[in-house]
């Protein structure tokens, strides 16, 4: 019989192993049980020191506070895109050109206005005063042309427009 099967059958010897075991054990056991009072005190500590309740509520009331600016967001994104739907078709672009219309009245009182949308559609507007009477005259743009004649004043006005 070999010496290590003779300590095995020795009851003595198995009793120090098991007792040196169970100390091991003993060790182990109460190190967990400090570390888990430890992290049990600083979990207390983080979830009730929170001013006004305990932390998990005001992790909870934080959470609903962003899902009511989520949905007030997307509530404005909707509006912002309908404002930018009528934007597109406002009054944007304007410009004005004062004239003489008859050489011998001076003052430039005759002038032409030129407004647009985003997509050069809107009106020209002229109004020519003489001595004795004044005419205004209103005329449809469309992409940027007329289906009438435009004066030179009146191309200016809406080239000037345009560039705006």
């Amino acid at each position: 019989m070999s010496s290590a099967s003779g300590l095995l059958s020795d009851p003595l010897y198995l009793m120090i192993g098991f007792g040196i075991i169970m100390l091991i054990t003993y060790v182990i056991l109460i190190n967990l049980w400090m570390e888990l009072s430890y992290l049990k005190k600083r979990y207390r500590k983080l979830i009730y020191s929170v001013e006004d309740g305990n932390l998990e509520q005001l992790i909870n009331d934080h959470i609903d506070l962003i899902d009511r600016f989520s949905d007030e967001r997307k509530s404005l994104q909707k509006e912002l895109d309908r404002l930018d739907e009528r934007l597109a078709k406002a009054i944007t672009r304007v410009s004005v050109v004062r004239f003489d219309a008859f050489d011998q009245s001076g003052n430039d009182l005759s002038y032409c206005i030129a407004m647009l949308d985003s997509e050069n559609n809107g009106i020209v507007i002229s109004g020519i005063f003489g001595r004795e009477e004044a005419r205004t005259y209103v005329k449809p743009i469309v992409e940027g042309e007329s289906t009438y004649k435009l004066t030179r004043e009146e191309e200016k006005a809406l080239r000037d427009a345009m560039k705006k």
